[in-house]
């Protein structure tokens, strides 16, 4: 079994530390990119109360996507990355 390496992530501006295989930071960060760029993408096309808001209609677009709009190989590596960042947030919290 591969050894587990920790990295630190930033969802919209917080700071988590978690552990992952090294095989997977690329997918994470890259993931983390594409949360974090909607996140600011959202702030300056609507308004909200707080950064909750903004981390909820980002959740709500990418659920939304279809596999059309998408390259089916990255979604499903983002889909890992996303399940993944979720356990080991739930993990540190």
């Amino acid at each position: 079994m591969s050894e587990l390496i920790p990295i630190n992530i930033v969802i919209a501006d917080r700071t988590y530390r978690i552990k992952t295989l090294p095989r997977d930071e690329e997918v994470i960060r890259r993931t983390l990119k594409t949360i974090n760029d909607k996140i600011i993408e959202f702030k300056t096309q609507f308004s909200g109360k707080d950064m909750q808001d903004y981390i909820a209609m980002v959740m709500i677009w990418y659920a939304t996507q279809t596999s059309a709009d998408t390259n089916p190989s990255l979604e499903k590596e983002m889909v890992d990355a996303l399940l993944k960042i979720e356990e080991q947030m739930d993990k540190a919290l």
